[in-house]
């Protein structure tokens, strides 16, 4: 029995690592290479298409538009969510309930259903074609899901500890800041982890919202790398690794959290 599922994790891991790894040497290959050898080794490990990503496609420019928007999306919705979630959980009765429905009928519309209302309601407000928007439209989406993680989390919160605080004279702002806020850092981690990697690998509102190309970010930017008859790969994989990075390093950085947030969740439930 531990042989087999060792020999199946094997084969789940070959499935994962062998294409990343060949996407990885694509990179260092001309697209003519490319088209030789689809899955060979690069003939020298040329990093001209890193540069070029740089020098000459303005990838330096699209990697800040989605830092920008996804470090602002992402904080402010974790700001907003965790408040919500704080005023659900310290709410008794109805109110919290409904509150709670309200958030949670957010999560079960489509992203495709509002994609006029949505388009309309930004254009009315002239935030096409800015980081602004954008911005906020991922806070408006993102945020019944924050919302959601961060208030099955908070529940779970011992009442004593938040009326041990009301005792020593704390506000809401002190027991939120001071006692919800630090025992929940696992859970918002993780659903920091959860949220980056929505709004960074986010194609669909940014190819709704924006035109200009100096407001586009990366998973826009890696379209004009396809083309109806010739892609070229090497770049459009180059890009992929590049856009890839930072979620790679975000989850090294936030594992411990990340894996605490998840086992804690899954105690709580």
């Amino acid at each position: 029995m531990k042989i087999t599922k060792g020999f199946l994790n094997l084969i789940y891991a070959l499935l994962i690592t062998i294409p990343v790894i060949a996407i990885f040497f694509a990179t260092f290959k001309s697209n003519a290479e490319m088209y030789q050898d689809v899955l060979g080794f690069p003939e020298t490990f040329n990093i001209g298409n890193y540069v070029s990503m740089f020098a000459e496609e303005s990838m330096g420019d699209y990697f800040w538009n989605s830092v920008i928007v996804t470090l602002f999306s992402v904080s402010v919705t974790l700001f907003f969510s965790s408040l919500i979630a704080f005023a659900i959980t310290r709410m008794s009765g109805w109110p919290g309930r409904i509150l709670f429905g309200l958030f949670t009928l957010g999560m079960m519309v489509p992203a495709q259903v509002n994609m006029i209302p949505l388009y309309q309601l930004v254009f009315d407000l002239g935030l096409t074609n800015s980081l602004t928007g954008l911005i906020l439209v991922n806070i408006a989406v993102t945020l019944p899901v924050a919302v959601f993680i961060l208030t099955g989390f908070m529940k779970s919160l011992p009442s004593s500890l938040f009326e041990a605080s009301r005792i020593d004279g704390a506000s809401n702002w002190q027991m939120y800041r001071k006692v919800a806020v630090p025992l929940s850092l696992p859970s918002i981690s993780a659903t920091a982890i959860f949220l980056f990697v929505m709004v960074w690998n986010d194609l669909l509102y940014p190819l709704l919202f924006i035109t200009d190309k100096d407001y586009k970010t990366l998973p826009l930017a890696l379209l004009e790398f396809q083309g109806e008859y010739m892609t070229n790969y090497p770049m459009l994989f180059t890009g992929v690794i590049i856009a890839s990075a930072p979620m790679v390093l975000a989850y090294l950085f936030l594992q411990r959290y990340f894996v605490a947030g998840m086992m804690a969740g899954s105690m709580k439930g």
